[in-house]
């Protein structure tokens, strides 16, 4: 079994109202991954992967392009200890 790994990643761009975080929930979902994703007060969208390190790492590896309409200019991206979430959740 993989290490379970837990990534913050704040992305910056054009990133809200663009589905963004619907489409997080979704990628997220289906890598089996848990956490959240919200729009956050300065523009930035913020979201929390939790799983498996590969599958966490190909969630951030999307969230760097993100969904169609959205433009990304950058992601900052932080390894915290795993916190055991249930599910994936917009968080408003």
């Amino acid at each position: 079994m993989e290490e379970t790994a837990r990534a913050r990643v704040t992305v910056t761009g054009r990133v809200q109202g663009v589905f963004f975080r619907a489409e997080t929930r979704g990628q997220a979902r289906r890598l089996g991954l848990v956490g959240w994703v919200r729009n956050r007060p300065d523009g930035s969208v913020e979201a929390v992967f939790e799983g498996e390190r590969p599958l966490v790492e190909r969630a951030v590896e999307w969230a760097g392009n993100g969904p169609p309409a959205a433009r990304v200019d950058s992601v900052d991206v932080r390894w915290e200890e795993p916190a055991g979430d249930a599910g994936f959740e917009v968080r408003y």
